[in-house]
């Protein structure tokens, strides 16, 4: 029990804010610095294991008492006053939900395994730091991920500490008479899971976590939450069950208890939330809507972010398992199993969006896809990736129109930069927020950065040592550590750090391939390097963990010992010391199949240069000055080919170009090349890895106009819904029968030239549709010799002389309908020139031209478009000859306007500006 003059820490310790806000960890370094080393920086533990006297002594210090009191005001204010989104108006979302399975926030609450969890923390401090009111949604497991230990022989270990909820900062949601809340989830042959929820606290954002340990469960449903990632098949159904079912109703209850507006939109990171859209459907067919309408109002409401760039990294069940949980309808009452289960189909051969799925899976990523109107990838590359991936939810439309977009991810600054760091910005600068700081300025020296760099880097040396000898220790209890130990690491030597989780694809040992450079690398006697790696390998990938052996077993042998160490137990509080004490950040992934890598944005945000493969955000990062690209074999995939010429290009760039370059020293020991680029990256990179960019992002990119397209539907007891749904069945019932029945061209010279108009008229099908009801388009662009549009453009074509102008009066027999939709195009660029015309579905409320993916396009053998859903489309899909100049063929071609063909599709060469004749017609 605290005395009542130190009331104030109880406030603080509560509010996770503290692991981000330097003031506030410093009064806890105050109380006892032996202690807050000890309970590894956690208040909660710290104030529990504080003695008495030095309680009594604290609540007798006016100062500290005041210094503790000013920090509650502080925390206060931050809490309740208006903020960056409190800007935005009306259009803003009152309430936003974030689904998650795994939240990294520190290290006393150790819910998370990797990079996803780590990005969803950051997710909550920035939108806490920016006042976005989001309310977060994870489940509590007891034995959080595991804790990673080696074997003598370097064979990773784990084990898992069962975790004491009373011991950390989060405390039951209770109703209003004080008992918990608990949701329930009807379970297979008349059995209940049941969860209470536990709250923490993130600066302004509530954290609901789901807890299944409780007395009111069997023995095995207790155990749902247990652990992260763990348990079989079945186990991590249950758990996506409860995390998106349970999450929402959860959701409901502290909505009602807290006063707050139900969330307008939900956002899933990663599909193991998925659950969560059905859930709110059921809800929905509750009050009246069938499952189409209430599909198109959960829709407009959701955002899904995708974080895998491969198949293998996605959450699949058997079709059959999922169904026997949907069965009877108790779980999610009023909707269909059937209608559910079609959300997770995995497209498959004749079925309705193309081929190469398993008919008896049941997709989490595919039914996240389906039930959100927005979704993106984590970085430029990872979307482009991610719409290929993904690009057989919409037949027939190039990877390029898949509507999956990309938000690339950022970093917390106030978490994840050193503390000496930002004291440095604020001598130098005025401000805390190194994000905003100029590093280039003339009023920071390259001596005061290098040497608060040095300082960085002796405590990674200092923190490294102890982890040595504790994992000694462990491995010969009884004995004597040996002085290597004390050896270990050199602050004034080049240090290259690696951290990450160890999947084979991300290459740990990629440095290994040839032992002997990299000992010559390591143990250069005028310019040394050392390394310090660490990550956890999943307990069931045996091939990660030989990773991690082999790695450990180079670093044993007596001529590197000491230049490279791996470190056990990556965790947040490894990593706030690991990133600011290296020079330099490696990353070498398969390429593309790094999602993002925020692990080199951390290190980038305390000045370590990246050496990277081009992969994740150093793809659309990279300028040339803020570290080095390792060049990448040609093709894709692993292959000991491409291993030996990617560890060969990382040798030589160390050995010509970065080694040197951190030993080039004048007079003063200072590298002032090298620190030329460490204040070049500090200064471009610090506010463009910032996870307050990236929140940014999502809330005007994603979060308002999904609140937007969900506030279009709700009128009227969601009639715009009922009409969507209602206009979409109709649509996908016509389509079908949409054609490009025949296009004509005309409008240019003979030599067409750079900057001419190409005027377009396509005779359309529509069967029944309106002309306002379809977007015609013709894609027009370079044509390269092998038939492909490349810098392809899209220009919409009309109705001829008015919206129902074109249409004939009369329908054909077959009742297909016809319009003439006309337009024209500029040739931008001269050489191959071609294009073609599709026609999309038109309705305002569609958030993509794709989203319906239904496509009706030129068909090769017909030469009038087949108009089927599942087909593809492809980029040129003929050659027809545009007006050729005299001497080259027909000279009878109509000035305004040329047939190029029935089937709609066209190529041929623009010439030069200057009237050379270039122009070229194929037949």
């Amino acid at each position: 029990m605290l005395p009542p003059a130190l009331d104030a820490l109880g406030v603080l310790a509560s509010n996770l804010r503290w692991s981000w806000h330097e003031p506030t960890k410093r009064l806890f370094r105050e109380m006892s610095a032996e202690l807050w080393e000890s309970t590894g920086h956690d208040p909660v533990a710290l104030l529990g294991a504080i003695g008495a006297d030095r309680l009594r002594q604290l609540a007798d210090d006016r100062g500290f008492v005041e210094w503790a009191n000013g920090l509650r005001s502080d925390l206060e204010v931050y809490l309740r006053e208006p903020r960056w989104y409190q800007s935005l108006g009306d259009d803003a979302p009152t309430s936003i939900a974030y689904f998650s399975p795994e939240f990294g926030i520190a290290a006393s609450l150790p819910q998370y395994s990797g990079g996803l969890g780590i990005l969803a923390g950051d997710h909550l401090k920035a939108a806490s730091d920016l006042g976005v009111p989001l309310v977060a949604v994870g489940l509590f497991y007891r034995a959080g991920y595991f804790a990673q230990s080696l074997s003598a022989d370097g064979w990773q270990k784990e084990s898992y500490p069962v975790l004491d909820a009373d011991g950390l900062p989060i405390q039951l949601l209770r109703n209003a008479d004080a008992t918990p809340v608990v949701v329930t989830l009807a379970m297979p042959d008349g059995g209940a899971l049941s969860a209470r929820v536990w709250r923490a606290e993130v600066g302004r954002v509530p954290l609901l976590l789901l807890d299944t340990d409780i007395p009111e469960n069997t023995v095995e449903y207790r155990a749902v939450t247990d652990r992260l990632y763990g348990g079989d098949t079945e186990h991590r159904l249950r758990q996506e069950l409860l995390l998106g079912i349970g999450g929402v109703r959860a959701v409901e209850y502290w909505c009602d208890l807290s006063d707050v507006a139900f969330p307008t939109v939900f956002h899933t990171n990663e599909g193991h939330a998925g659950f969560l859209g059905l859930e709110r459907i059921s809800s929905l067919i509750g009050q009246g809507l069938s499952f189409a309408e209430a599909l198109e109002v959960v829709r407009a409401g959701t955002v899904f972010t995708t974080h895998t760039p491969v198949p293998a990294g996605i959450d699949r069940f058997d079709r059959g398992l999922v169904a026997r949980y949907l069965d009877g309808g108790d779980l999610l009452p009023g909707v269909d199993p059937g209608d559910a289960l079609t959300l997770g189909a995995e497209p498959t051969d004749g079925g309705d969006a193309g081929a190469g799925g398993d008919a008896s899976a049941f997709n989490m990523a595919f039914m996240g896809l389906r039930l959100a109107q927005r979704a993106n990838g984590v970085s430029e590359l990872h979307g482009d990736v991610s719409r290929g991936m993904f690009q057989k939810l919409w037949p027939g439309f190039e990877q390029a129109d898949v509507p999956i977009g990309s938000i690339t991810n950022g970093v917390h600054a106030a978490t994840w930069t050193d503390s000496r760091l930002v004291r440095l910005a604020e001598e130098r600068f005025g401000t805390t927020d190194t994000t905003s700081v100029d590093w280039q300025s003339e009023a920071l020296s390259d001596e005061d950065l290098w040497r608060v760099r040095r300082k960085m880097k002796q405590a990674l040396v200092s923190d490294a040592r102890e982890r040595e000898r504790a994992l000694w220790l462990e491995q010969n209890r009884g004995g004597i550590t040996p002085d290597w130990i004390d050896r270990v690491l050199d602050p004034d030597v080049l240090t290259i750090g690696f951290a990450r989780r160890v999947p084979t694809y991300k290459r740990l040992t990629l440095m290994l391939h040839d032992q002997e450079r990299l000992t010559r690398i390591l143990t250069d006697p005028d310019r040394p390097v050392q390394i310090v790696v660490a990550g956890k390998s999943h307990p069931h990938d045996e091939d990660g963990k030989r990773l991690i052996q082999k790695l450990v077993e180079f670093a044993q042998q007596p001529a590197v010992r000491g230049r490279i160490v791996f470190l056990t137990n990556y965790d947040i509080r490894m990593a706030q010391v690991l990133y600011p004490g290296t020079d330099v950040w490696l990353n070498n992934p398969l390429r593309p199949l790094e999602a993002c890598g925020t692990s080199g944005m951390k290190a980038a945000m305390n000045g370590s240069l990246n050496l990277s493969i081009l992969d994740g955000w150093w793809n659309e990062y990279f300028d040339g000055v803020n570290g080095w690209a390792i060049p990448t074999a040609p093709g894709e995939g692993a292959s000991e080919e491409r291993d030996l010429f990617e560890a060969n290009a990382l040798y030589e760039l160390l050995e010509t170009r970065v080694v040197p370059e951190f030993y080039d020293r004048g007079d003063d020991g200072v590298p002032r090349a090298w620190m030329s680029r460490v204040r070049h990256s500090l200064a471009h990179l610090s506010p463009e890895l910032s996870a307050e960019r990236m929140v940014r992002e999502y809330v005007e990119n994603l979060y308002v106009p999904a609140a937007r397209s969900r506030a279009t539907l709700a009128p009227e007891n969601s009639r715009p819904a009922r009409e969507l749904a209602a206009w979409k069945q109709r649509v996908r019932g016509a389509w079908p029968g949409v054609a490009v029945a025949h296009v004509e061209s005309g409008g240019l010279e003979h030599v067409p030239q750079v900057d001419d108009v190409l005027r377009l008229r396509a005779r359309i099908l529509t069967a029944g549709l309106s002309p306002d009801e379809l977007s015609v388009q013709v894609v027009y662009g370079a044509a390269s010799f092998d038939g492909e549009l490349t810098s392809t453009r899209i220009a919409e074509l009309r109705p001829a002389g008015g919206a129902n102008a074109g249409t004939d009066a009369d329908a054909p027999a077959d009742g297909s309908h016809e319009t003439i939709f006309e337009g024209e195009v500029r040739l931008v660029h001269s050489g191959g020139f071609g294009y073609t015309v599709r026609v999309l579905p038109r309705h305002p409320l569609l958030a993509a031209p794709a989203e319906l993916g239904l496509i009706a396009h030129p068909d090769d053998s017909h030469g009038v478009a087949t108009a089927e859903a599942l087909g593809r489309v492809p980029s040129l899909l003929g050659e027809t000859s545009l007006p050729t100049a005299p001497g080259h063929g027909d000279d009878d071609h109509d000035t305004h306007m040329n047939r190029a063909g029935e089937d709609g599709r066209a190529v041929g060469d623009v010439a030069q500006s200057d009237g050379e004749d270039t122009e070229r017609a194929e037949d």
